[in-house]
């Protein structure tokens, strides 16, 4: 028999995953990626729950465990960087956090030798019809496949392709994401420490021995600012900072000097369908919501329950993307309604949602 076809567009944590998985199920599987490497964000990420099973099966958890953060605390400090509270980490069930690099590069090692790998291109057209899809890329050469998935995140070109337009199916919720790198040792070397005044985060993280820190606020959106210039990112959350005491100003000499700045919108993805025809969406591309580093464990088990729908009903693909799609949704659901719930607690738009916050974690989390 002819083996069946696979495009996954986005060599990210949800498609390195699936393919691994669709590998195994007998798919020829083929990964497309804009970037021209496999480097990811340094963000720390969570692998807990049903990622943890996956991992185990795919044999890797020992090489997560190895990877795994310092932090073993957050401190959460208030506008003068005085402790309020000390929550311990402690691990639940076997959770694992991670840089989200380290995770990406864990995944790819396990699957390399089976999937092909097409760095530094892109799909520029699908066109489908009953029997698979036809796919043009960027660089490489047209190419047929029996089935397309967009594994390619918040911005994704195979949903803009397929299902619309981004404004469609995106919402803005509020929120600035930044992270970067602010290499030497860390001041605190197992404790993230949070600092928090109204509308604005500042997170250090401890990492893997070498700092990182996160700026998280409020801010009224700015059409495309997310796809804007690195210099005009930086000018935004500067303005946004200007005024706290502390370590910000330090830091925010650190970030302007910074030439690996990760900067996006925290929006929230809805489709009414994650499938259309022979084109499938997973992970961020389908359901984005995630603000509290649970992201990468959903996109694992997304992967990992959509290849075994595929092999579970071989013969009708339409029957495997929806039994994919109605079991995953009871995963992502929940962080789509509570998503802005999570914003107010990490990122308290007021003084007084923040004297509240910091009374939960002084008294009720922390001590």
């Amino acid at each position: 028999m002819t083996k069946r076809t696979a495009l996954v567009s986005g060599a990210g944590i949800a498609g390195v995953t699936l393919a691994y998985w669709l590998t195994r199920g007998g798919w020829q599987t083929t990964l497309v990626e804009r970037a021209g490497d496999l480097r990811s964000s340094g963000n720390p990420v969570d692998v807990r729950g049903p990622a943890l099973s996956v991992a185990e099966r795919m044999g890797i958890l020992p090489e997560l465990r190895a990877v795994a953060t310092h932090a073993k605390a957050i401190r959460v400090l208030d506008s003068t960087g005085r402790s309020v509270a000390r929550i311990p980490m402690s691990s639940r069930n076997g959770d694992i956090e991670v840089l989200r690099g380290d995770l990406a590069r864990v995944l790819w090692s396990a699957g390399r030798d089976d999937a092909e790998l097409l760095l530094d291109d892109t799909i520029t057209d699908l066109r489908q019809d009953p029997d698979g899809a036809d796919v043009t890329f960027e660089r490489a050469a047209p190419r047929r496949f029996d089935l397309v998935v967009g594994a390619d995140g918040l911005h994704s070109t195979v949903r803009r392709i397929v299902f619309g337009p981004e404004r469609e199916f995106s919402e803005y919720l509020g929120l600035y994401v930044a992270t970067v790198q602010l290499g030497g040792a860390p001041a605190e070397p197992d404790e993230v420490v949070l600092l928090n005044v109204p509308g604005r985060l500042l997170a250090l993280h401890p990492a893997r021995g070498e700092a990182g820190a996160a700026f998280i606020f409020r801010h009224p959106e700015i059409p495309g600012l997310e796809r804007g210039d690195a210099g005009r990112q930086k000018q935004v959350i500067t303005a946004s900072y200007q005024g706290i005491g502390w370590r910000v100003p330090e830091l925010l000499d650190r970030l302007e000097a910074a030439d690996d700045l990760y900067f996006d919108a925290v929006s929230r993805i809805s489709l009414d369908s994650w499938s259309r025809g022979r084109v499938v969406l997973l992970g961020d591309a389908a359901s984005c919501v995630s603000l509290l580093g649970d992201g990468s464990t959903l996109a694992m088990a997304g992967a990992d329950r959509l290849a075994a729908a595929l092999a579970e009903t071989p013969a009708d693909l339409g029957a495997a993307l929806r039994r994919y799609e109605s079991g995953h949704r009871r995963l992502t659901g929940p962080k789509h309604r509570h998503i802005h719930r999570a914003a107010g607690l990490l990122v308290p738009a007021s003084r007084f949602g923040l004297a509240a916050r910091n009374n939960i974690a002084r008294y009720v989390l922390g001590r």
